[in-house]
């Protein structure tokens, strides 16, 4: 019986020690400079052990987001005005892109394929759902089909005023 609580104990210990195996990333890594000048312009960040966790857990999230989705970003939404796998998908999605190109010329748009053979436009890069809101009451006039979509959006511009 002292065997097989043993056995069980180890494999515990071992599989916790393999999923635990995450490399962790110091924030002070983060900063360094391979720079030959003795100490110029050096940065010493003094913080706990956990909050390298949460950075590297983050860093790490990020990594996952550009593998799904072959872009930088954030999380958003955006507003998705056609989707379709039909015979004629293809070219009804070009179709419904150059209109909406042409009602709503300020805002991006941008044409999606997902497997089996789905062809998809989404509009806009939004941060918050309230913010897609605004813009989906215009644009749901026109494209009665439009619904809010949670997306992977680009970064936005900060240096707009």
């Amino acid at each position: 019986m002292k065997r097989k609580h043993f056995s069980v104990l180890l494999f515990f210990c071992f599989s916790a020690a393999v999923l635990t195996a995450q490399p962790v990333v110091k924030t002070a890594d983060l900063f360094r400079r391979d720079d030959p000048n003795n100490r110029m312009g050096e940065l010493v960040i003094n913080q706990g052990a956990p909050l390298d966790t949460l950075i590297s857990r983050h860093l790490l999230a990020n990594k996952n987001l550009f593998k799904v989705n072959n872009h930088y970003g954030m999380e958003g939404f955006r507003i998705q005005i056609y989707a379709s796998n039909n015979r004629n998908a293809r070219e009804e999605s070009n179709k419904t892109r150059a209109e909406f190109m042409s009602l709503f010329p300020d805002i991006v748009s941008y044409p999606l394929y997902a497997e089996p053979g789905y062809f998809k436009i989404r509009v806009g890069d939004f941060r918050t759902k309230t913010e897609a809101m605004k813009l989906f009451q215009m644009i749901s006039k026109e494209f009665r089909d439009a619904y809010i979509v949670p997306d992977v959006i680009n970064f936005p511009d900060l240096n707009t005023k």
